[in-house]
């Protein structure tokens, strides 16, 4: 594993791997508790890229583990903070952080829950996740997600006043709430997060968030983002947006889920990228 300490930044050859180096600490393949065997998933080419694994330190005894994706080569790039869903860091989460690296990112997805020492995404039952997801309370990930913008401003290869954020379900909430309490974040997108605990809190929003959703989500209602929406314009909070796509269901964007739908997908990846070139991220 590579411990990314050095205080100007890490560089490939402090490690003495291949860019193409086999990253190992993070489970190989699809969450097996979500992975639809008609899926065509989507693969990105790690050609030009730095793959890397470390810690970053968040004041637990244990370091918050990493998936990193870069551009090679030398120079300074925004970055985005890649939040996974409840299912961890698998090859979904790994491939958006590779997408993200092809477009000139540094893409980074902590291990939100290390701690409890499961491997999440091999569990075939979501009622075995879910008690270990709401180990992660909200003033630990808070706290990870600090640390790891703290740690993205002192790399060499990071433009520290453009880090971004984006999440995907259970980290689609995630993104709501560091936009309001990390004064590192400059923009966020949310895939299909949670909202209910957050209307309450519109008004703590510092960084503008761009809120992904589909009308068929049985698990977000409707109700909950247009209340969403009030609370964010009477907190005139005129830079937030939500999106909501009428055919899609949640996990609209997971490609190798059943739930995936192809055009709203791309539509809200291309929202995403203009959200974060709007609002100075990238």
């Amino acid at each position: 594993m590579l411990n990314l300490t050095r205080p100007d930044g890490s560089e490939p050859e402090d490690f003495h791997v291949s860019r193409r180096a086999a990253v190992g600490m993070f489970f190989a393949g699809y969450a097996l508790a979500a992975v639809s065997a008609e899926a065509s998933p989507i693969t990105t080419s790690t050609d030009g890229l730095v793959i890397e694994e470390g810690f970053v330190p968040n004041g637990a005894p244990k370091p918050l583990p990493a998936y990193i994706a870069r551009p090679a080569g030398r120079g300074r790039h925004a970055a985005i903070v890649v939040v996974n869903e409840i299912f961890g860091i698998h090859d979904y989460i790994k491939d958006i952080c590779r997408r993200l690296a092809r477009l000139g990112y540094v893409a980074i997805a902590p291990d939100f829950f290390y701690r409890s020492g499961a491997n999440l995404p091999a569990m075939t039952s979501i009622d075995q996740i879910r008690p270990i997801v709401a180990q992660a309370g909200v003033e630990q990930v808070d706290g990870d997600v600090r640390a790891v913008t703290t740690w993205l401003k002192a790399q060499s290869f990071v433009k520290p006043a453009q880090i971004g954020i984006t999440g995907f379900c259970w980290g689609g909430a995630v993104v709501w709430r560091s936009a309001m309490v990390d004064p590192d974040i400059k923009a966020g997108v949310a895939w299909y997060g949670q909202l209910k605990p957050l209307i309450a809190r519109a008004a703590e929003l510092k960084a503008p968030v761009l809120g992904l959703y589909g009308a068929l989500d049985q698990g977000i209602p409707q109700a909950d983002v247009e209340a969403m929406r009030a609370a964010l314009k009477a907190a005139g909070k005129s830079a937030a947006e939500i999106r909501v796509y009428p055919d899609a269901q949640h996990g609209f964007h997971a490609d190798y889920r059943a739930s995936y739908n192809e055009a709203d997908a791309k539509d809200g990846w291309a929202r995403m990228l203009a959200f974060f070139k709007a609002h100075g991220v990238g």
